[in-house]
C-alpha cells in the first residue's frame, strides 16, 4: 500500500504550489484539504460569526480552492476525514490539527510574511494561538511542523530570529515566485506604465486609507501612464470607483489577468502588502512597498529557474522514507540535481 500525503491548501496561490509539489509526488497517494478549524474555539466562530470570512479558513478561499482541486482530477479529503497520513504538507503553520501529532509534517513558505506588530509580541509573549494576530506575522515562526521549507536565506534567518529551530529549515525556493524571468515574453498589450498593485487589507478586517495610497501612487507616476491591478479578493465595484475617482483620465484599472506578464511590463512598481513586490525586484523594476525595500531584496526568494516544486518533493519524498530521529533528517539531508519542470501549472 502506497503511503499517503495531505498537502494542506489555503489560497489558489497557496493552492497551485501544493499541486506542483505534489506532481513530483506520484509514487504517493496524495489528498488535499483546505485548511480547516484545529480547535472548538476556531469551529465555534466559523459557524456563528463572519469573523472568519476574510481568512482561508472559509468562505470564497474554500470555494476557489475545491474548485480548483476538482478541476485539476485532485482527492479532496476536507478535515482528513477519510484517511490517516504519513505526511502532511502545510501551507501555514499557524492552524496545526493535534489529530496529526503522530504524522511526519512540513512546512512550505507561500510568499510575502507580514510585518511584525506590537500585537504579535503580546500573541507570541502570551502564547496563544498566532492566528489572534489577524494577519501571517507569526507564520513560519511557531516551530510546530518538523520540517520548514523557506524561499531564500533571508527568510531562513527571519524564521530563525522568530522561533523556528535552525536545524528545522532547508531554503528550497517557493513555487511561483522562483522563475521570474519567464514573464518577461508575454503577449500583454500595454507596456512603459507605473503600476499599482493593491491588497486585500479591507476585505481581511484591516485598516487601510486606500484614497492616500491612490494619491500616493499619482505622485509617484508623476504624469506617467498608470495601471492599477486589484488583489483578485477586493470587492471590484469600490476600488474600480475610488481609483476613477483619484487617478488621472485613461488609468488602466484590472481586476484579472497574469499580474506578473503585467509587472514585467511596467516601468516602476507601487505596491502595499503584497508578495508580488518579488516579481518586480528579480525582474530590476525600481519598486515601493510598505516594507523596507533593502529588507525585501534581502528576503527575496531564489530564482532557481523553477524548480523549488521539485526541490520540495524532494524534501518530502526523503522525510517520509526517513527511519532516524526527526531531528537529525535535516543535517542528512543531500538533494539531487534537478532539471527545469516539463509541465504547466493551470490557475483559477
Amino acid at each position: 500500500m502506497r503511503k499517503k500525503i495531505l498537502f494542506i491548501t489555503g489560497s489558489i496561490n497557496q493552492t497551485t504550489q501544493m499541486h506542483q509539489i505534489s506532481r513530483h509526488l506520484q509514487q504517493y497517494d496524495c489528498w488535499f484539504s483546505q485548511m480547516f478549524p484545529n480547535s472548538q474555539f476556531l469551529k465555534t466562530i466559523i459557524k456563528h460569526t463572519r469573523l472568519a470570512d476574510g481568512t482561508v479558513l472559509t468562505g470564497q478561499f474554500r470555494k476557489n480552492s475545491e474548485n480548483y482541486l476538482s478541476s485539476q482530477g485532485l482527492q479532496i479529503d476536507y478535515g482528513a476525514q477519510l484517511n490517516k497520513y504519513d505526511l502532511v504538507v502545510y501551507c501555514s503553520d499557524m492552524v496545526v490539527d493535534p489529530k496529526f501529532k503522530d504524522a511526519k509534517t512540513i512546512w512550505v513558505q507561500e510568499g510575502m510574511i507580514d510585518k511584525r506588530t506590537i500585537l504579535t509580541g503580546i500573541v507570541k509573549a502570551l502564547g496563544v494561538a498566532p492566528y489572534f494576530t489577524g494577519d501571517t506575522s507569526l507564520n513560519g515562526s511557531t516551530n510546530q511542523c518538523d520540517i520548514y521549507c523557506a524561499a531564500s536565506e533571508g527568510y531562513k534567518n527571519h524564521f530563525t530570529k522568530y522561533g523556528t529551530a535552525a536545524e528545522k529549515l532547508i531554503v528550497t525556493g517557493i513555487p511561483n515566485y522562483d522563475n521570474h524571468v519567464e514573464y518577461v515574453k508575454n503577449d500583454f498589450p500595454f507596456r512603459d506604465y507605473v503600476m499599482v498593485a493593491t491588497s486585500d487589507m479591507r476585505e481581511t478586517y484591516r485598516f487601510e486609507n486606500r484614497v492616500a495610497f491612490i494619491k500616493k501612487a499619482v505622485k509617484i507616476a508623476a504624469g506617467r501612464p498608470m495601471l492599477f491591478k486589484l488583489h483578485p479578493n477586493e470587492k471590484f465595484d469600490r476600488a474600480e470607483a475610488e481609483i476613477r475617482k483619484y487617478a488621472p483620465a485613461g488609468t488602466l484599472v484590472f481586476n484579472s489577468g497574469n499580474t506578473s506578464h503585467m509587472i514585467a511590463n511596467c516601468c516602476e512598481l507601487v505596491t502595499q502588502y503584497s508578495t508580488v513586490v518579488y516579481t518586480g525586484i528579480s525582474l530590476g523594476k525600481k519598486v515601493h512597498s510598505c516594507f523596507n525595500v533593502d529588507e525585501l531584496k534581502r528576503l527575496s526568494p531564489v530564482q532557481n529557474g523553477g524548480t523549488s516544486a521539485i526541490n520540495i518533493a524532494q524534501v518530502c519524498s526523503a522525510f517520509i522514507e526517513f527511519e532516524g530521529k526527526k531531528e537529525d533528517f535535516v543535517p542528512a539531508f543531500i538533494p539531487l540535481p534537478v532539471a527545469m519542470p516539463d509541465y504547466e501549472c493551470e490557475y483559477a
